[in-house]
């Protein structure tokens, strides 16, 4: 008996005791370091050196700040610019129609495009309500009534293009009054890839139904800044880093020789009559000639600003 019991206890003091264990190291080793972070986030990848380079680079230029004044309300009356107006996408918010008018095709075609379109709503007045809106101008019995046009400031237009990865490719108008002369400058910027039209907040051209008109729809992809004050804007805009030139008929470098055109750039063009004020041209960088060989004295904004857009865009293009 006594020697079953010393085996048994043996056997007992043999048993192996309880095992130290890896604390869950092998388990959470086994789950992986979770899904692969993007390549701008990992560490030495080429994206994340490229971002890190975007976020230097955005850290030097200004802050933008976005929008700009305010336009006002504008009334197009008549039955022909009011269908012109509403073909072109001019904006609207109402359209006024005078009670117990002789309606003719325009006045139809003019509340279907209205209808068609949307967002315009139709109204119908007495006509001493209308005289009374549009100060007794012959409105023809229909009244279009377009909202005040939402202009950006003019550091949106080069903030849009660096975020963009794009040098900006702007055209500031000096003194041009003629609201077609506007709608034409924001057509050519469109049609050659730039990225917007700057003009003072005084004594120039804004952005009317006559200017939509003209724009012929690209002012609804193309925007327009309006600076309180043209030169410091173009200074602000010199020290982002872009160059400035203006459009000069007596300027010291002829376009065809101008370096600049295929990086940051503002184009200034003047009024067709007097040219660049004083204080602008002494801003700009290099005042630039357009040769003109069958010789006309100037060309007007519109075709000005067009020549010298076709010739950025190919020079970027090459």
């Amino acid at each position: 008996m006594a020697g079953n019991s010393q085996r048994r206890n043996r056997r007992t003091s043999n048993k192996k005791g309880a095992t130290v264990g890896s604390g869950g190291k092998r388990r959470r080793a086994l789950e992986g370091k979770g899904p692969t972070p993007p390549a701008e986030m990992r560490k030495g990848h080429v994206k994340q050196r490229v971002a890190n380079a975007k976020a230097r680079s955005a850290a030097k230029r200004p802050a933008p700040r976005r929008g700009g004044p305010k336009g006002t309300n504008e009334l197009v009356v008549g039955r022909n610019p009011i269908v012109e107006a509403l073909r072109e996408g001019v904006p609207a918010t109402a359209l006024y129609v005078q009670q117990f008018i002789d309606s003719d095709e325009r006045v139809r075609e003019a509340i279907q495009l209205a209808t068609e379109r949307g967002g315009i709503n139709l109204m119908e007045a007495p006509r001493p309500e209308l005289d009374r809106m549009t100060n007794g101008l012959n409105h023809q019995g229909l009244v279009l009534q377009v909202p005040p046009y939402d202009y950006a400031h003019p550091e949106d237009l080069a903030s849009a293009a660096f975020d963009d990865g794009e040098d900006p490719l702007i055209v500031a108008l000096d003194g041009v009054t003629d609201p077609r002369n506007l709608g034409a400058v924001v057509r050519s910027v469109s049609a050659f890839g730039g990225h917007g039209v700057v003009v003072p907040e005084r004594r120039a051209a804004g952005m009317t139904a006559g200017a939509w008109k003209t724009s012929a729809g690209t002012a609804a992809r193309t925007p327009v800044a309006r600076a309180t004050n043209l030169t410091r804007a173009l200074e602000s805009y010199q020290k982002a880093g872009i160059t400035v030139i203006g459009l000069d008929a007596e300027g010291e470098a002829e376009l065809g020789e101008v370096q600049a055109l295929d990086g940051p750039l503002v184009i200034v063009v003047g009024s067709e009559g007097k040219g660049l004020s004083r204080l602008v041209s002494e801003t700009c960088d290099l005042r630039v000639r357009i040769a003109m060989p069958g010789g006309a004295e100037s060309l007007n904004a519109g075709v000005a600003a067009g020549v010298v857009l076709y010739e950025a865009a190919r020079r970027r293009r090459g």
